[in-house]
């Protein structure tokens, strides 16, 4: 075996063993089992609500452990052809062992990580949303960036996306959105992207081309699910309702269908202008509320969750994450990890997985502390 091989061999076996004990593999494969003859039942779908609460219990189970065959066949495989390249001395076929087993132990490493993704709401899909700061036209066209960016970023990963809530700047960009994340882990993987960016830049909108500094706070909360019991009291309620606009300043509709709910004792503002139907946008602006007071809840109870985004305070240099630089270098640094990249616009094209990574396994590391 190569030996410079050996520590990239290393951690796939160490991320394998961890795998298994983290959901008790015998078991995990006891429970798949189970689950696939409940499925099987022909009156498994006469009770909706909890044949898909089990198929979201199955499809995360088989993800997990697919991820674990993956990584074994994987090894297997790699190890293998490694044996065979040495015996027949082919350099060639030694050097793609070698950078199959580097690339696979990269992967070893994100599931290993995703696998400490087991907070209370981690596995649930989430909601972010995008104001800009002071600024004027500079702050919206960044949060606008923003919003192309977690797009990107969550598409790449398979997430779906909808939009739930969408204001346009005045001149360019936006004055605020919302957007749902669905899928497994959704909000473990985004919760540590809550905060204010820093943008600096030479600004597009100045006609002498000076340097300018723009600011957006980006909002992470968890969906809640069925599971999950929210009280709010309508007498809590201010409810206001509004003509909705799309992008381009296009009118969804020509009725007041938007919906704005204000929560009076924590001021917690939520709004939806998805739908035509004013019922509807009502009933998605109710459960982002829930969202909202689930994750303050949920602040309370985790420390590590309230340094970052326990307070929408004003947005500026106070409670910056993340610095973005495109003159008169080009870099983008985060605050808290001192992981940074010069490569500015393949982060602005959604290229945040070393940010997030490193973030998550700090946050997981302080919580073991």
């Amino acid at each position: 075996m190569q030996t410079e091989s050996q520590p990239d061999i290393d951690i796939i076996q160490s991320a394998i063993e961890l795998l298994r004990r983290h959901i008790d593999w015998d078991k995990a494969l006891q429970r798949q089992s189970d689950l696939e003859a409940h499925i099987a039942r022909a009156d498994f779908w006469d009770d909706q609500a909890e044949a898909q609460k089990i198929m979201r219990e199955k499809n995360h189970l088989d993800q997990q452990i697919d991820a674990i065959r993956m990584l074994e066949n994987g090894l297997g495989e790699h190890t293998e052809l490694m044996d065979l390249a040495e015996e027949e001395n082919d350099a060639e076929m030694i050097a793609e062992a070698v950078t199959a087993l580097q690339k696979l132990a990269e992967i070893a490493g994100k599931k290993q990580l995703e696998s400490l993704l087991s907070g209370e709401a981690d596995s649930n899909n989430c909601f972010i949303e995008i104001h800009p700061g002071a600024g004027g036209t500079e702050a919206q066209d960044w949060a606008s960036m923003l919003l192309r960016m977690y797009s990107r970023w969550a598409e790449s990963r398979g997430f779906k996306l909808e939009t739930i809530e969408e204001s346009d700047g005045e001149e360019a960009g936006i004055k605020s959105a919302t957007l749902r994340v669905s899928g497994v882990n959704a909000y473990g993987w985004m919760k540590t992207e809550s905060g204010v960016h820093r943008l600096v830049r030479i600004s597009p909108y100045d006609s002498s081309a000076r340097r300018h500094t723009s600011f957006a706070s980006v909002w992470i909360y968890p969906e809640v699910d069925d599971n999950i019991d929210i009280t709010v009291e309508e007498k809590d309620l201010r409810v206001d309702t509004y003509r909705s606009s799309g992008a381009g300043g296009q009118h969804v509709n020509t009725t007041d269908s938007a919906i704005r709910i204000t929560h009076l004792p924590t001021n917690i503002v939520v709004q939806c202008q998805s739908d035509r139907s004013q019922h509807r946008n009502r009933a998605t602006a109710m459960n982002m509320l829930k969202a909202r007071l689930y994750e303050l809840e949920l602040q309370k109870r985790e420390e590590a969750a309230s340094d970052g985004n326990a307070s929408k305070s004003e947005i500026g240099w106070g409670s910056q994450i993340r610095s973005y630089v495109l003159h008169p270098y080009q870099m983008v640094k985060d605050l808290r990890t001192n992981v940074e990249t010069g490569n500015s616009q393949a982060v602005l094209d959604g290229d945040l997985d070393g940010f997030i990574e490193a973030s998550l396994a700090a946050r997981v590391g302080s919580t073991r502390n």
